[in-house]
């Protein structure tokens, strides 16, 4: 459950790069009116794109519509029940109310409990969650097609009532209001709150879905169910089911579901007044490494006959040819780019520089001005604007080889833009010409009406140790009851039976000794290569040189040996595809171009330019990033975890500093990479459209020619001691949640037979909501948290128990107190019968659901090849949990669980 703030992940995602750390997630946000009556059945044939797929919809006599599309990835579907009511339509006052009523959903209805629908969704693979956006709420539910009929059972339950419970709201108050104080921590989140205002002030988006402390201290139950009656009606929603599904079947099962829920007479909606903008700089702190600028003015929104063509000009504006790139490729910023976050009356877009965290933000600012005024004045280069559109028949190909995606994009489509199809954005995309692009240019990139924003670095204090937690926990939890199950849900959950693997590739090796692995897939025309190689820089990396892997990574952005960085760009515009060279690398293409993708990707993986004129850019930008780094609070709390847990000689306690940076030497970085880039250390993985026969030929003829040299590197970490309990606070002031990570070292690697007991335990403990005891403990009765994880990082070598929470800098002793009772719980007692089974039919379920995208299967067959494990692993695993007993789990926590020798790390107000 989360609300979606667009425009701040768009703008890190630009800087992904430096920062990967966002706790939000994206999505989009819209404003629609009742939807539009559609024929009872129709298909949807794509013009543009060259797979069809099969599509029924229709609108149900109380005003529900319907999509079903045909994916026949595997035997998956995914569910997204789609209201036309966000933030737009909360009442004055109260900011967060949609927001509050999305959680308040997962609190049960009057003919399904909360603890029912935990255990339910728990059980059929826990892929269960929900978006609050600017003017919709959006419920998603991703299970194995035999579940289809519960899965819309239960979304059929929550459209027609929830409960009226203040006690429940009270609770959901207390999660609710840690998520508020985790955005809050965030100052891009701030920046975005601000930009919203400044841009839209005196209209409806000038406040996201969020909501505030005070308002959800003035918000009931009451209030809650009032918003539901008023807005969550079948002639307000939209159905999407995408998937292995039968239409006409699953049309039959809809309609009876839902064609009894009533239609409702539907307020007024809000209307959108744009004031003109008046100009302002805003100035925040930031806990990055790195310094931030801004620009921000509006774009053309979704009902503006122009919203094609100004999502033309973001995608030309941030190409990798474009003058922004531009400015990174000189070394005048350390990252840069533009992005184009729309709503319905208009959108907003920005373009963003990174600087180093000891400059000024003057220097940056004034390029970036100077980018965004020739872009104006002189227009776009027209080869960017065909490549823009060529990359948007891709893009819409590659969202068929997700079934989640596919449900995504025809749920953005219908419910959030207004069309009839994703095929209409590709279509109007296609129309758009270069003269309007400029013209949109010209009128919406007026600095005279932008807002500029400035983020300055803002270092943390140094890690100071604090009081060990070691001891005697007060807390008991609480029986775990079993849960008396729907008559129509039992069947479904209690089946405990190995899903059969869509997943069977053909594996070969190449003389050279590299690992091809070919799936092939006919649900789209594309063809995605995701390469890795097994790569470990804290044992490869020669003394002196730390930093290296970071210049090389720099350097591969400069093209190859044949083509320079701006014609490589130009050869992968021409065929519409994105390739990325380095350690991981990949191709995603179209089918038809499959031979000429893997030529350039193979031409930047095995012959890359390395330049001397521009190693000495990229040098200064690694030791940019690492003199951010270093003092920043994120990496002082990552570090300080290491070195609590690990001997001071680990390989992975080696850092790199300014001065390593500025010691290397281009030959230093050459070397790295031919010794650290080899072909029998790498993996291989083609999926999609195309034969393994055409799969090798074509990978053997471009990549077959790699040499080994020398001897293999050592890549595994040494094994290590157990450690000892500690705790470390590390101060930021941007943050007023104080975030907690618990670890601990384990006598166990990855291939220890005691490693599935522990897997599955986990499971009991976290992994699915309100069902698993973490949650039901620290979330749902106490509302300490908003969120809580807790995992198993296992490798060939070493294996780590990690917990980890945000809470009030009050609240974390009596968060951490639980996390250990309920260990030691575990270590004491054997769990229940009823836990025990809904664990295991988490893991089961989740194999068909692992299997539900092309990247997904990709990078997961990766991984296992890396690691050495069978790539067959999760159905051989899922043959070791049904056998397991509750008196294996419990054993198994006893052995190797620790409960009184974690360290803990808190980053932010220190714990009190």
């Amino acid at each position: 459950m989360r609300t979606v703030t667009l425009a701040v992940l768009t703008l890190f995602s630009v800087l992904a790069t430096f920062s990967a750390t966002s706790s939000l997630e994206t999505g989009t946000t819209a404003e629609r009116s009742a939807p539009v009556a559609t024929p009872v059945v129709q298909t949807t044939t794509p013009v543009v794109q060259t797979t069809t797929p099969v599509v029924q919809s229709t609108t149900l006599d109380n005003g529900l519509r319907v999509v079903i599309v045909k994916n026949s990835l595997a035997p998956v579907v995914t569910i997204s029940v789609t209201y036309l009511a966000g933030a737009n339509e909360t009442p004055p006052g109260f900011p967060g109310m949609a927001h509050a009523l999305e959680h308040m959903m997962f609190r049960g209805s009057p003919d399904l409990s909360a603890a029912q629908l935990a255990y339910v969704s728990a059980a059929l693979g826990g892929d269960f969650d929900a978006t609050t956006q600017q003017t919709v709420t959006q419920y998603v539910f991703t299970v194995a097609a035999q579940d289809l009929d519960v899965a819309l059972r239960i979304e059929a339950i929550r459209m027609r009532d929830v409960l009226n419970a203040d006690d429940a709201w009270r609770q959901e108050r207390g999660a609710i209001e840690q998520e508020v104080a985790q955005n809050l921590s965030n100052p891009q989140y701030q920046l975005y709150t601000k930009l919203l205002d400044a841009l839209f002030e005196g209209t409806p988006y000038a406040h996201d879905a969020l909501g505030t402390r005070a308002s959800f201290q003035r918000t009931t139950g009451a209030m809650l169910k009032k918003f539901h009656d008023t807005w969550y009606a079948p002639n307000n929603a939209i159905l999407v089911v995408a998937g292995e599904v039968d239409p006409p079947s699953a049309l039959t099962q809809i309609t009876t579901l839902f064609g009894p829920i009533p239609r409702k007479t539907l307020p007024s909606r809000p209307t959108v007044k744009l004031r003109p903008v008046t100009p302002r700089t805003l100035t925040l702190s930031t806990d990055l490494p790195y310094g931030l600028a801004v620009v921000a003015f509006r774009l053309p929104g979704y009902d503006d006959p122009d919203y094609a063509a100004a999502q033309v000009l973001a995608a030309s504006l941030a190409s990798q040819r474009g003058d922004f790139q531009e400015l990174v490729a000189t070394g005048k910023v350390l990252e840069a780019g533009f992005s184009f976050s729309p709503l319905p009356k208009a959108g907003l877009g920005f373009a963003v520089v990174a600087f180093p965290q000891d400059q000024s933000a003057t220097p940056a600012l004034r390029e970036l001005r100077a980018v965004l005024t020739k872009s104006a004045t002189a227009g776009i280069d027209g080869e960017l604007v065909e490549a823009a559109k060529r990359r948007a028949v891709t893009r819409a190909e590659i969202e068929r080889t997700s079934i989640p995606g596919l449900a995504a994009a025809w749920s953005q489509a219908l419910a959030v833009e207004g069309r009839r199809s994703p095929d209409e954005r590709v279509l109007a995309i296609q129309r758009v010409s270069v003269a309007d692009v400029n013209r949109v240019a010209r009128r919406a990139i007026d600095l005279r009406h932008a807002i500029t924003a400035v983020l300055t670095p803002k270092p943390s204090g140094n890690p100071v140790a604090t009081k060990s937690f070691g001891g005697k926990e007060s807390f008991t939890p609480p029986n775990t009851r079993p849960v008396a199950l729907p008559a129509w849900a039992e069947a479904a959950v209690k089946r405990l039976t190995v899903p059969p693997s869509a997943v069977n590739p053909v594996v070969t090796t190449l003389p050279n000794g590299l690992r091809l692995i070919v799936q092939p897939e006919t649900v789209s025309n594309t063809v995605g290569v995701y390469g890795r190689i097994k790569n470990r820089p804290a044992l490869q990396v020669p003394a002196g040189q730390e930093g290296v892997e970071d210049v090389l990574d720099g350097l591969f952005q400069f093209g190859t040996r044949s083509l320079d960085r701006v014609a490589y760009q130009r050869a992968l515009d021409q065929i519409g595809a994105d390739a990325e060279a380095g350690v991981d690398f990949g191709l995603e293409v179209l089918a038809d171009h499959f031979d000429r993708g893997v030529e350039l990707l193979a031409d930047a993986e095995l012959h890359p330019a390395l330049p001397e004129s521009a190693f000495t850019t990229v040098r200064e930008q690694v030791k940019a990033r690492v003199g951010g780094r270093l003092p920043s609070a994120e990496y002082r709390a990552r570090m300080a975890l290491r070195r609590a847990l690990v001997p001071p000689n680990d390989p992975t306690l080696r850092e790199a500093s300014v001065e390593s940076v500025s010691s290397l030497t281009l030959a230093a970085v050459r070397e790295y990479y031919r010794r650290a880039f080899r072909p029998d250390l790498t993996t291989i993985v083609v999926i999609g459209r195309v034969t393994p026969d055409t799969a090798r030929a074509v990978i053997e003829k471009h990549f077959g020619g790699w040499p080994a040299e020398g001897p293999t590197p050592v890549t595994d970490l040494p094994p290590v001691s157990l450690n000892r309990a500690a705790a470390v606070n590390v101060p930021n002031a941007a943050r007023v949640q104080t975030g907690v990570t618990m670890a601990e070292l384990l006598g166990l690697n990855r291939f220890d037979p005691d490693y599935y007991a522990l897997e599955l335990g986990n499971h009991v403990l976290g992994g699915a909501f309100y069902a698993t005891r973490l949650y039901r403990d620290l979330r749902q009765d106490a509302g300490l948290v908003y969120y809580v994880n807790s995992a198993l990082e296992m490798s060939r070598t070493r294996g780590i128990y990690l917990v980890d929470f945000g809470a009030d800098p009050a609240n974390v002793a009596k968060a951490r107190g639980i996390v250990v009772q309920e260990l030691r719980t575990m270590q004491e007692s054997p769990v229940t019968e009823d836990e025990l089974r809904q664990a295991k039919a988490l893991l089961l379920r989740r194999i068909p659901l692992s299997e539900s995208g092309m990247e997904r299967i990709a990078r997961d067959l990766t991984s296992r090849a890396i690691e050495g494990l069978p790539l067959d692993e999760p159905t051989r695993a899922a043959g070791r949990y049904l056998t397991l007993t509750a008196a294996d789990v419990q054993a198994a926590f006893k052995k190797w669980i620790r409960p009184s020798d974690f360290v803990e790390v808190t980053e932010g107000p220190a714990p009190r």
